[in-house]
């Protein structure tokens, strides 16, 4: 790609047309193991097709279509955002996802518990323990990455927070002890909402928030799989999949995949794609 051209505008999904970032590209392709002769191909043959007002989505399934051809780990890798944001349309496979997470760190999880407050119950999607203290977390799922936890949220995760924690400090009851209220979303905090949270005290992990422990710096180190990342999947199976539970690659066996009534020939192919996803893992 010739790096001297004048810049091309493209359009992001807002409608806000920009400057097409090539080093953007490069470390998200960096980042998700390509080596260095890949990421020089798909640079070479995205930048030789792109027009003006190309769209980010068409852009980014040109680069994942020639990752395709190279190796179902890498390409599964690039769009581990993309199939983080097909865990909807509801908020509870990411959910269980987050919980998943933190299993994998050391955490003893429970998801979706009912939680006596001050003044009311409240449903708390991840209650997480480790090294004698226990965290209330919140899960904000969003299907848009224009969709953003304002500070209204903040505010209403901490209030919920001090409901719990005014009930435990009356009756001294141990199971509602809890040290730290967090919010766990798949997208993006507006500067209000994270300013309020440092002053609470809230724990704020968004996808590239805070620098070290984002999500998905999480999903990385880990090495954790959500089934969304799978292309021998269509939607309508990961959706059947999604409803028995099922939210990690590696959870996956024939016998799962036979309750969905696929049959044995598209089970060999989905297993290994699964091996090839995560065999670095």
């Amino acid at each position: 790609m010739n790096l001297d051209k004048a810049p091309v505008l493209i359009t992001k999904r807002n409608g806000e047309r920009v400057s097409f970032d090539v080093q953007k590209l490069i470390d998200s392709l960096d980042r998700s193991g390509a080596s260095q002769e890949e990421i020089e191909k798909v640079i070479n043959e995205v930048g030789n097709n792109l027009v003006e007002g190309m769209t980010t989505h068409k852009v980014y399934k040109m680069a994942y279509a020639i990752l395709r051809k190279k190796s179902h780990r890498i390409a599964g890798k690039y769009r581990l955002k993309k199939a983080i944001f097909e865990l909807g349309p509801t908020g509870y496979p990411f959910e269980r996802f987050v919980g998943e997470l933190l299993k994998n760190q050391g955490y003893q999880v429970e998801v979706g518990k009912i939680i006596q407050g001050h003044c009311v119950q409240h449903e708390v999607d991840v209650i997480a323990e480790k090294d004698d203290r226990k965290y209330m977390i919140e899960c904000k799922f969003h299907s848009e990455p224009s969709r953003k936890c304002d500070v209204k949220v903040s505010l209403y995760i901490h209030s919920r927070f001090l409901d719990v924690e005014k009930e435990w400090k009356k009756n001294e009851t141990e199971h509602l002890r809890f040290h730290q209220g967090w919010i766990v979303t798949n997208t993006r905090f507006t500067a209000d909402a994270t300013q309020f949270g440092k002053c609470a005290g809230l724990n704020l992990i968004s996808w590239d928030y805070p620098a070290g422990s984002s999500l998905r710096e999480r999903i990385d180190h880990s090495g954790l799989h959500p089934i969304t990342a799978l292309q021998s999947l269509n939607t309508k199976e990961k959706q059947a999949l999604l409803q028995l539970e099922v939210v990690l690659c590696r959870s996956l066996s024939a016998d799962i995949l036979r309750k969905i009534d696929i049959d044995d020939r598209k089970i060999n192919k989905i297993l290994k794609e699964v091996a090839e996803l995560t065999q670095m893992d």
